[in-house]
């Protein structure tokens, strides 16, 4: 288990924005960063990163948290494999104790893959260039195809040995469980190598952690397909990974396009020759989550065809997916019978990369033109032509955009561009509709099904959502700024201090809530150890639902915008920002948890007046009176109070 002060020193280093922008591109604004959310689809940004607060949060789907959350939220990665990764990045070194974490089992089994998928890639390493089949079969194909060591040690490729249980018999002699090994894809249930007699490619998560495998076949004794992928595991989604992104996004970033091919060998050849900014689609069509993870560096997508009419056909029939997220789509035809890898040997490097910038095309032009060149002189073809093309041109959601493609397709088509633009106004309009009936459907579905998961976890976890308020207010409070100083009439003191002072230890046991009853036993805990009560303590707890708590508290729903002083010049004068309203909030968050407790007091007193007045006990009857006009007086001097607290720091 990982000690504590490790834990401390990591969450204290990491940066929200170094750790984010590894993953979204982001762009300033004000004091803050903005990109597009990587949990939901969305057209405007809304997912914002504050390295002020080091915590994200997205205005559109609510999830939020710090760089720990993020992690597990994106990558699947449980607590201590988020901490491994930051303390990695960071090149912390982590003490540990004999101590096990009790984890989640999908926590668990999650950890254990991503260990056992790190053995195996380095397994499959060691088979390639230490075994004598693995130089002999698998290094030979390799330098044959012309790809240097360099390469092949950078995207993590190696040799699956032909023993049939060579790879099983060494992980379970090293210590892993057959059953996580099947769970892996790595091991089937007689207990034999899934992938035999193969050369290896590792696919990697967007962190760079291998999440699985894909092998080529190579020799004749092992009879199958010739490539097959590992199986979709906890931490394994083909629909969510794009092959070499991991690679290519710093240079996708700085040459603002990205370049698509189909095979993991293409992308190889690219990336030895110089290009960089290459991933591949693994032979299947693009998934809306890979052309969002492309978008979220860059909105320049260019696609590389070869010369098969069936496969290019095939593969524009998916891409109005692309331009329904706004991305600017290009495409380069090779010559027939030639793919990226072999053009790129035939031409050399720097020529195809003139090639490439040469003859990229207008992915809607260039659709139109194949299909038109394909209906000749059929009238009905050429019908079925001008729908086709007004349904891609009715995808791009800015409208300015259209009408441009409108004109120039129009002309391209020798159509009248009027009956062009209404034939796509009412596409558009038939797809604003359809929008509108699925969002009313799961409306009513959300509606229907109260407890059920949607898209984009809120801040604040359900439950604390549930809790009682005026508890869970005198926590938000200790949370958010139990360090800040203040002044009570004449003492300086801090939130924390002002608010444990006015709360007797048995008033705090007597929380309804075991959650937020362990918040303030932990802050009084602190303040009497001398140690400050920062955020941070709170978000370095050792309890998940602490820390989910304290996320929730430090990333709210709503913020004010920047445009007030940015755009108008208007200073909100009359409403302090949150964050300086510490004194007033602490005093009135107080005043509504003892009002809140005596009229709790109050009802079960009245049931006493009650109870003795039936019985005709005049004496406890008395007592009871007195107490509760006590009782009374005090809630209403309470709710008169005005402390006058001001705000030091």
């Amino acid at each position: 288990m990982i000690t504590q002060r490790t834990v401390e020193r990591i969450l204290d280093t990491a940066q929200i924005e170094d750790i984010v922008s590894d993953f979204v591109t982001l762009r300033k604004r004000g004091a803050n960063l903005l990109g597009l959310c990587p949990f939901h689809t969305e057209k405007t940004p809304s997912f914002t990163v504050s390295p002020s607060k080091n915590l994200f949060k997205c205005f559109g789907c609510g999830r939020g948290g710090d760089s720990v959350k993020f992690l597990r939220e994106h990558e699947g990665f449980s607590y201590p494999e988020a901490l491994r990764y930051l303390a990695a990045k960071y090149q912390i070194e982590i003490e540990e104790t004999q101590e096990q974490r009790k984890d989640d089992p999908e926590e668990q089994l999650k950890d254990q893959l991503f260990v056992l998928n790190q053995y195996t890639r380095d397994f499959f390493a060691q088979q390639l260039f230490e075994s004598e089949d693995g130089r002999q079969l698998g290094l030979s194909y390799f330098k044959e195809r012309g790809f240097r060591e360099a390469i092949l040690k950078k995207f993590d490729l190696g040799f699956a040995p032909i023993g049939g249980t060579t790879l099983t018999n060494q992980a379970v002699q090293d210590g892993f469980r057959p059953d996580i090994l099947q769970k892996a894809g790595l091991s089937t249930s007689q207990h034999r190598d899934f992938f035999r007699e193969r050369v290896m490619f590792t696919i990697h998560g967007l962190s760079g952690k291998p999440v699985a495998f894909a092998g080529r076949l190579l020799g004749k004794t092992v009879k199958g397909p010739k490539y097959i992928n590992s199986p979709e595991t906890p931490i394994y989604h083909k629909s969510n990974v794009l092959y070499g992104l991991y690679f290519a996004r710093q240079s996708i970033r700085k040459e603002d396009n990205c370049y698509l091919v189909e095979g993991y060998t293409d992308v190889l050849s690219l990336v030895q020759g110089g290009i960089e900014n290459v991933v591949a689609s693994s032979g299947t069509a693009l998934t809306p989550e890979q052309i969002r993870l492309i978008k979220r560096f860059t909105s320049n997508l260019t696609i590389l065809y070869d010369g098969d009419a069936a496969g290019i056909n095939a593969a524009m029939r998916g891409l109005d997916l692309v331009l329904e997220q706004d991305m600017n789509v290009k495409v380069v035809l090779l010559p027939d019978g030639s793919d990226p890898d072999s053009y790129l040997g035939e031409l050399g490097p720097e020529a195809f990369q003139t090639f490439l910038k040469e003859n990229s095309r207008d992915f809607i032009l260039f659709k139109t033109s194949q299909l038109l060149q394909a209906s000749k002189d059929d009238p009905v073809a050429r019908t079925e032509v001008i729908k086709e093309v007004v349904r891609s041109i009715a995808r791009v959601p800015d409208p300015i955009k259209r009408g441009e493609y409108t004109k120039v397709c129009a002309q391209v088509l020798q159509v009248d561009e009027s009956m062009l633009v209404a034939e796509t106004n009412r596409m558009v309009s038939a797809d604003m509709a359809k929008d509108r009936k699925d969002k009313a459907r799961q409306e009513l579905r959300e509606n229907r099904e109260p407890d059920q998961q949607v898209t984009g976890s809120p801040s604040i976890p359900e439950a604390p959502r549930r809790l009682p308020t005026q508890e869970m207010d005198l926590v938000r409070v200790m949370i958010t700024g139990g360090d800040k100083l203040i002044q009570v009439g004449e003492e300086t003191t801090t939130v924390a201090n002002y608010l444990l002072s006015n709360l007797e230890e048995e008033v705090i046991q007597e929380f309804n809530s075991p959650l937020l009853r362990a918040v303030m036993e932990m802050a009084s805990a602190q303040l009497r150890s001398d140690a400050p009560l920062t955020p941070q303590f709170f978000l370095q707890s050792d309890r998940e639902d602490i820390r989910d708590l304290a996320i929730g508290f430090l990333s709210p729903d709503y913020q004010y915008s920047d445009n007030w002083e940015e755009r108008y010049q208007i200073v909100l004068h009359t409403q302090r920002m949150p964050d300086d309203n510490f004194a007033r909030d602490a005093q009135l968050a107080l005043q509504r948890f003892q009002l809140h407790r005596l009229d709790q007091m109050c009802s079960v007193n009245a049931q006493r007046i009650k109870e003795a007045y039936d019985t005709g006990d005049e004496p406890l009857y008395l007592h009871y009176l007195k107490f509760q006009q006590e009782l009374q007086a005090l809630r209403n001097s309470i709710a008169d109070q005005d402390l006058n607290t001001v705000i030091l720091k």
